[in-house]
């Protein structure tokens, strides 16, 4: 290669380059730089939460900076192909401090305040076979059993290994083991632990390893379906079967999402008694810029809703505040979006919804309570120009409980994502 063509390669890119060099001959990896990727995405948040009663800290309010580089390479040629990829993430404080932290874009240190900025590396080596892709590193998962959160500065990150084959048409199948995680506000590989929101379970309960396995199938004519089966070691294992449909109806379009989740404890059961079935769906109807929706969610059995601490329940009323994932609880939600796009404002959207939930058993007691949130959210999507796909987004929610603290909670999010190659 001559020093000028060189030099024309950025930097990350020239990398890539060292790292197929160092395996086989430059012309037998010639496609692990030329399929290469990498962008830049800068996410800018301010959340303010005020909490309206209860004891304990009143507020918290900060506003960061994130950015993750996500650079991926393709693979080198022949019947199997090796790759890595690696994501560079940095949170930066633009505001905080003052008893407002808690918040999770930023983390809190023992004195109680929040550093500057908090970074982390991840890289990913991966294989691949005709269709079928193993990886093993970091991974953004976003499965029925572990989903990552990414609604703050940056996501929540799982290690391990996860294979996923498409060797038959319209099947995918999806296996493997995560056994360590950062999450959002962090730069520390943790065990995971079991959610304890409402003190449904012990708290601190920590697993070795969470095992995992599942289909995704399109049947055609509108209609997909999903099953996943998890263990989380020693504390609980679930079933997951959803079905997705998508059909014209009249002028508009008919769609649902139909998920159950059946979950009970494993092994030394170290969390003590799991047992929930959760049956979740959601109806909608969209016409022109309109689009009505109704969701249902039931929880029966002895306990609540079971998942991975800082990860995102797979629930049609997982929401922006609360998941209405108690036991016993069964809760509805009404939604209504709305594109401004035919009042001549493209990029324009309009989101609310209202959840009410009732009958939730309360921790430590014989008593059950009721609760609700409704969300409010603008969003706006440059459509042309440098900025194009540049997003800002205004979200307000208000939650009230019988028994848990009441809370208003207001969001500010500027997003973009650049491509660098």
């Amino acid at each position: 290669m001559h020093a000028a063509s060189r030099q024309a390669l950025p930097p990350v890119r020239l990398l890539c380059l060292a790292i197929a060099a160092a395996g086989a001959a430059p012309l037998a990896n010639a496609a692990f730089i030329d399929d290469s990727t990498a962008s830049l995405t800068a996410t800018n948040i301010y959340l303010n939460r005020d909490f309206r009663e209860g004891t304990g800290q009143n507020k918290r309010e900060e506003w960061g900076q994130g950015f993750w580089l996500d650079v991926q390479s393709g693979y080198t040629d022949g019947s199997v192909g090796f790759g890595v990829d690696a994501m560079g993430l940095l949170g930066v404080k633009l505001d905080s401090g003052g008893g407002r932290t808690g918040t999770d874009l930023l983390p809190v240190q023992d004195d109680g305040g929040t550093p500057d900025e908090f970074s982390r590396l991840s890289l990913t080596a991966k294989v691949k076979v005709s269709a079928t892709e193993l990886r093993y590193g970091s991974h953004v998962p976003e499965l029925p059993v572990v989903k990552a959160s990414d609604s703050r500065l940056l996501p929540q990150v799982f290690e391990g290994g996860l294979l996923t084959s498409s060797e038959l048409d319209g099947l995918t199948f999806t296996g493997g083991r995560l056994d360590k995680v950062i999450d959002r506000a962090s730069t520390n590989s943790e065990d995971l632990l079991l959610n304890s929101k409402n003190r449904r379970f012990a708290a601190g309960i920590a697993a070795d390893h969470l095992d995992l396995l599942g289909f995704d199938y399109d049947f055609g004519q509108g209609f997909s379906g999903r099953y996943f089966y998890a263990e989380l070691d020693d504390i609980y294992r679930q079933h997951f079967v959803g079905l997705l449909s998508k059909h014209p109806l009249g002028a508009g379009t008919l769609s649902s999402d139909v998920r159950l989740m059946l979950s009970d404890d494993t092994g030394a059961a170290n969390a003590g008694k799991v047992d929930n079935r959760a049956f979740n769906a959601m109806l909608s109807y969209g016409i022109g810029s309109h689009k009505f929706g109704l969701g249902f969610q039931d929880m029966s059995g002895d306990t609540g809703y079971a998942y991975i601490d800082g990860s995102d329940p797979y629930l049609v009323n997982f929401v922006q505040i609360n998941d209405f994932a108690n036991a016993d609880e069964r809760s509805w939600q009404a939604r209504y979006d709305f594109s401004f796009t035919n009042l001549g404002l493209p990029g324009l959207s309009f989101m609310t919804r209202y959840i009410k939930g009732s009958d939730a058993q309360i921790a430590g007691s014989d008593d059950t309570g009721g609760e609700w949130e409704r969300d409010i959210e603008f969003k706006y999507v440059v459509q042309s120009g440098p900025l194009k796909d540049l997003y800002l987004r205004l979200r307000n929610a208000s939650f009230r409980s019988d028994f848990a603290r009441d809370a208003d909670e207001n969001r500010v999010i500027v997003g973009y994502t650049l491509p660098i190659w």
